[in-house]
């Protein structure tokens, strides 16, 4: 491990540790409340025991890159990995895509059901339940949407797997490049206080390359959105 790495991987755990009790004193009673939030000048239900989008910010910086900058080609096949509440599903089918949307949490697919509902997409979003790409075995899509849970560790309920996991970095970058059409890409969103080097050294180990299509700094905490194909130029991740 370099000089480098060590002093980066000190501040990311110190600011986990920030986050969690942040996290456990303030924000996990949200939890066990229905609420309704706007993202994107969208309203979003959002039901007991799934991730809350304006809460945990990292959603909504990809959402507002889909808002922006519409997925092409037209009408292309998305596929929105741990969908939560539906937001990525919904504005990517509003935008004409053709969306599957899949969750490990049965409390997030009934969430994302209810949203394209209300936002009126739910013929363009099929949602199903399942982990990670298992839902999806041998199909393949020209967009894949990604927010992981980007910290490290073991989940003690359904809840937080939306945001830990021992393995997740593996699992994605080798199950990635089945479920790509030729010309696919992934949009994936990584905290800097998160395992985000582990995300981007397995995807290089997997062949696939990456670059950084948008960044937004949160006061500590910087979120960054990579475009991941096989066609991009791998670069190294001490490079960031």
């Amino acid at each position: 491990m370099t000089g480098g790495k060590q002093p980066r991987r000190a501040r990311a755990a110190l600011q986990r540790w920030i986050w969690f009790v942040r996290f456990h004193l303030f924000q996990k009673r949200s939890l066990k409340q229905i609420r309704i939030e706007q993202v994107q000048g969208r309203s979003l239900v959002v039901t007991p025991g799934v991730f809350n989008p304006v809460l945990f910010f990292s959603s909504s910086v990809l959402a507002e890159l889909l808002e922006s900058e519409a997925l092409s080609p037209k009408e292309a096949s998305v596929l929105d990995l741990g969908c939560g509440t539906g937001v990525l599903s919904v504005i990517a089918a509003s935008n004409g895509e053709k969306v599957v949307a899949t969750d490990l949490n049965p409390q997030a697919v009934r969430c994302t059901r209810i949203n394209a509902i209300l936002n009126g997409v739910e013929k363009r979003v099929t949602v199903r339940q399942g982990d990670l790409f298992e839902p999806v075995r041998g199909e393949s899509f020209d967009v894949v949407l990604f927010n992981p849970p980007y910290f490290g560790g073991r989940p003690r309920d359904t809840f937080e797997t939306s945001f830990r996991s021992d393995d997740m970095a593996t699992r994605f970058a080798a199950g990635l490049p089945l479920h790509l059409k030729p010309d696919g890409f992934a949009l994936l969103v990584l905290s800097s206080r998160g395992v985000g080097e582990d995300f981007l050294e397995n995807l290089l180990a997997n062949g696939l390359g990456y670059e950084a299509v948008a960044e937004k700094d949160l006061v500590g905490e910087l979120m960054t959105v990579y475009k991941v194909n096989r066609g991009l130029r791998p670069s190294s991740p001490e490079a960031r």
